[in-house]
């Protein structure tokens, strides 16, 4: 929320002050107290355009064609010094997170598409609007899902060969515990979860130091949360080996979950994230919860600061299109349903007619055969 005007007039307290003092105190009260005023109004200005500039670099870049060439880094909108340098030290792999910029923002849209926030694009053009610059849930999802599809598509580069600088998994041989052999392609993720790290955290680390700014610290943290369901939901693939399809001997490999799966977690977790406040701890500042009978949150938990708005109406400012228009479940009882998306204006509803396939048969061997057919649906959008 940006700063307006009038909060550039000194308070009703300073005035207070000024009646007591001469003209020339009272011109240096006012001076400097707007002064003050303007200060503040440039941080906030300053951290509004740091947060946002995660989405305009990182996720924004998904809007990029391709990123072949050194100078191209410095043209990706919001990147710190830090981040252009990685960029131009690691052009091959910048490709990979352009694709999981766009990972990202696709599993947000399907994991949010019946939600009255949805990850919606503004024109086409702006990714998510300035929902990152306040510390919702919703950044927090944000962060975790970029910081989880960087990681993610790095890891799978370097598993398919893609990327000269990093292969297979290697270090996974031997014999488990449950008698199959180590083998094959382990997915990489020790390296993705790394290169993730490195560049999506560059920005926010310089803040989080010592008694770090408490937005940097959440960013951090969700951005880590991201990267540990990857981790933690690794699975185990095999093939057996011998005679006549026979399981003689098994070779297993660990192989990334499905980033469906990663989306679907990370959305539990938007739904359960723990409203925390920071806490100084010594010399470094910490996150703890907010109410103090909560228990602490665990590393693929996560955090967020500020409430969230309704995103029931347009707001032009901050950029959310509202729900007016959207497609909702007359139905339902949960939040699909026209009484919560529509936020209790009403909907209306459409019959249109479509052609689906109807009356199929199984033919042996081996087909099925159906008729097109029409059918009236019925369409509830919201008012």
């Amino acid at each position: 929320m940006f700063l307006t005007a009038n909060l550039l007039v000194p308070s009703p307290f300073v005035f207070i002050q000024l009646r007591a003092c001469n003209s020339r105190r009272r011109r240096s009260l006012i001076h400097k107290h707007v002064a003050s005023a303007r200060a503040d109004h440039l941080k906030t200005r300053l951290r509004v355009k740091v947060e946002l500039s995660f989405s305009t670099s990182l996720l924004h870049s998904a809007s990029v064609a391709h990123i072949e060439k050194t100078d191209q880094c410095d043209n990706l909108v919001g990147l710190t010094k830090r981040q252009i340098k990685i960029c131009k030290k690691n052009l091959e792999i910048m490709e990979s997170v352009r694709v999981g910029a766009q990972l990202s923002v696709a599993e947000c849209q399907w994991q949010f598409r019946t939600r009255r926030w949805n990850c919606s694009t503004v024109n086409g053009t702006k990714i998510f609007g300035k929902v990152l610059s306040d510390g919702t849930r919703e950044a927090a999802f944000v962060h975790a899902i970029s910081a989880a599809g960087v990681a993610h598509t790095v890891t799978r580069s370097c598993s398919s060969g893609s990327l000269g600088r990093c292969g297979c998994d290697r270090t996974v041989r031997g014999f488990s515990p449950d008698g199959f052999q180590w083998s094959g392609c382990s997915d990489n993720v020790a390296y993705g979860t790394a290169f993730s790290k490195s560049f999506v955290d560059a920005r926010d680390l310089k803040a989080a130091r010592g008694h770090g700014n408490a937005r940097a610290l959440m960013n951090l943290h969700n951005n880590e949360a991201g990267r540990k369901v990857i981790e933690y939901n690794m699975k185990v693939e095999c093939k057996c080996h011998g005679v006549s399809g026979s399981c003689e001997t098994k070779t297993c490999w660990r192989a990334l979950p499905k980033f469906r799966l990663v989306g679907s977690i990370l959305r539990e977790k938007f739904d359960h994230a723990t409203e925390v406040q920071p806490r100084r701890s010594g010399k470094r500042s910490q996150l703890v919860p907010m109410n103090a009978y909560f228990k602490y949150h665990s590393d693929t938990d996560l955090v967020f600061l500020d409430s969230s708005p309704d995103f029931c109406e347009r707001d032009s400012q901050n950029e959310t299109p509202g729900t007016y228009g959207r497609q909702c479940n007359r139905t339902s009882k949960n939040i699909d349903s026209c009484d919560s998306l529509c936020c209790g204006r009403g909907f209306t509803s459409k019959t249109e007619t479509v052609m689906e396939r109807c009356d199929c048969k199984f033919y042996w061997c081996c087909f099925v055969k159906c008729r097109e057919c029409e059918q009236e649906v019925e369409y509830n959008y919201c008012l």
